[in-house]
């Protein structure tokens, strides 16, 4: 008894190179995958944006997505102190070329630092800047006033100072 044509080896290796494809992807928008998927670090090849989003803190720093960006209060003289695994709950806002600033920010106040894997981590008014992970939806603030990694995390304004609601 046959059991397989000859077309259907060529036939179970497509559909096999098919299902395979749409594995191991990362989604990096909200609503799908992981925690550490959903709040990835902006791609470092293209420049990145950062505007002004009103929520219930107030009016807040967001990235092009939406995701309210957060300064560390561990962070001194415009240098990181998130990395490893404090890196994969609040991922830095990574740039490939000079960000820009829209809707209310102050461009004077963007600029970058260097990061790591020689990427370029945004920085708004000194601050270096972070999404949270547990940020669920454009807009959430589910980081503010967490103390983490030996630091409190907060928004920050369009001004550049965190806005403190302790």
């Amino acid at each position: 008894m046959k059991l397989f044509s000859i077309g259907a080896p060529v036939g179970i290796a497509a559909a096999a190179a098919l299902i395979a494809s749409g594995c191991g992807g990362t989604s990096t928008g909200y609503g799908g995958g992981s925690a550490a998927a959903a709040a990835a670090p902006t791609s470092a090849k293209a420049a990145t944006s950062i505007a002004v989003r009103q929520t219930k803190l107030g009016k807040v720093l967001v990235d092009a997505h939406g995701r309210t960006l957060y300064l560390f209060e561990a962070d001194k003289g415009g240098t990181s102190a998130c990395s490893g695994g404090c890196a994969s709950i609040w991922p830095p806002l990574t740039s490939g070329a000079a960000p820009t600033g829209r809707g209310g920010t102050v461009s004077a106040k963007i600029a970058t630092i260097a990061a790591a894997g020689g990427k370029r981590q945004v920085t708004y008014a000194g601050h270096p800047l972070y999404s949270y992970a547990g940020d669920n939806k454009p807009g959430d603030t589910a980081g503010q006033g967490l103390n983490q990694f030996g630091a409190k995390w907060y928004v920050l304004g369009p001004s550049g100072r965190k806005i403190d609601d302790d």
